[in-house]
């Protein structure tokens, strides 16, 4: 970075600020260039335990330029803060993977994108997903997040058949669950949601591997609609609600199953019987 262009926050340089970032700051640079934003909320879900200790440790990462914040206008009250990266967390991020760090004004285009974008809402919504895993994951010793892509890293790996919005991989005690997920907001009719299990039937057929499909309503009268505009189906799927429970405990429904729900982990025991 040259030196017009390095962030200074009350003297120091970049290279001062940059010294001074923590692991931990490190990782939530990473996920916000992976995921773009992240509510005060998520990112205590996803690497702290004190909602105070992230409010002050967000506070001053916006103070250095590392990260930038914004929130939605609402008619009472206030929102959380949306949180995405800043000019000097873009380019921590950006050295790390040995690519040019983005133009000053291409990261300011990015939080106005995101500001303006009605989709952001969709975006946290699957983050929080993830989020709160990563928080289950952090009190259960034998848990962990193997892994979360982005909508676009799916789209690069299966956008001939199918654009998910998120795929996972959840482990716990010695299981390994890998999933695809949907986020349901409520803006599209059940039918177009449902329509979207003729691209993983393709997929499961062209790849011999039937990974499940989990949809995540955020409207709890959603899902008897929704299971019943998914019909029968061999494919492994389940649906839940947002709100109901943390996305690792028992608050899934299998399609196909009117009881019992059952546990994240759990859910690995549709592959085999889809794949019989």
């Amino acid at each position: 970075m040259s030196s017009s262009s390095s962030p200074r926050r009350g003297g120091a340089s970049a290279l001062d600020i940059v010294g001074r970032l923590t692991e931990r700051d490190r990782l939530l640079c990473r996920v916000l260039w992976e995921h773009r934003v992240l509510t005060t909320e998520q990112v205590c879900d996803l690497c702290f335990t004190s909602l105070t200790s992230t409010q002050h440790r967000l506070v001053a990462l916006r103070r250095m330029a590392v990260l930038e914040r914004f929130r939605p206008l609402r008619p009472t009250g206030s929102a959380s803060w949306r949180y995405t990266l800043g000019l000097l967390g873009a380019a921590v991020v950006a050295a790390e993977r040995g690519v040019e760090a983005p133009r000053p004004s291409v990261v300011r285009d990015r939080v106005v994108a995101l500001a303006a974008h009605q989709r952001t809402a969709h975006t946290l919504g699957v983050n929080g997903f993830f989020c709160a895993l990563h928080a289950a994951a952090r009190r259960r010793p034998d848990a962990a997040v193997g892994a979360w892509w982005s909508e676009r890293r799916c789209a690069a790996e299966w956008g001939d058949f199918v654009r998910p919005d998120a795929y996972g991989i959840w482990e716990e005690g010695g299981e390994r669950f890998e999933f695809f997920l949907e986020h349901d907001t409520g803006s599209e009719p059940l039918s177009r949601v449902a329509a979207k299990l003729a691209g993983y039937r393709d997929l499961a057929e062209a790849d011999g591997v039937s990974r499940p499909v989990l949809f995540w309503l955020a409207q709890p009268g959603r899902e008897p609609g929704l299971r019943k505009a998914l019909g029968a189906t061999a494919l492994p799927v389940a649906t839940a609600v947002a709100g109901t429970g943390n996305p690792a405990d028992t608050i899934w429904l299998a399609v196909g199953e009117e009881a019992p729900r059952r546990p994240l982990v759990q859910l690995g025991t549709l592959t085999a019987r889809a794949t019989r």
